[in-house]
């Protein structure tokens, strides 16, 4: 059974940081490209960022370059995203995905 459970997600003050991160099992997780996605309250889902299999390529969404850092350990199957700089804008439900699964989402908040 293909599970991804995320975690890290909370109400962080504007210009604060956080790490998410995303558990996987059920599939093998060192041969699929991962992706962090997100949805703000009515608005779609966007890519945020993410990586290939290996690590080696990276891409993000205009909005996060230079703010927020995709990373993945194949030996541990997580997926992480650490977020720098975090502005209001980036309040959303933060989705991990691979292998064609979602999970369910963590909140994350950003607000005085």
């Amino acid at each position: 059974q293909v599970q991804l459970v995320e975690s890290g997600g909370d109400l962080v003050q504007p210009g604060g940081s956080l790490r998410l991160s995303c558990a996987a099992s059920g599939f093998a997780f060192s041969n699929e490209r991962m992706s962090w996605y997100r949805q703000a309250p009515g608005k779609e889902r966007e890519l945020v960022a993410g990586i290939s299999a290996g690590g080696t390529f990276i891409n993000y969404a205009d909005s996060v370059k230079g703010r927020f850092t995709i990373s993945r350990d194949n030996a541990k199957n997580m997926l992480y995203l650490q977020m720098n700089s975090l502005k209001p804008e980036d309040t959303a439900v933060y989705y991990c995905v691979g292998s064609g699964v979602w999970g369910q989402g963590t909140q994350v908040t950003v607000s005085s």
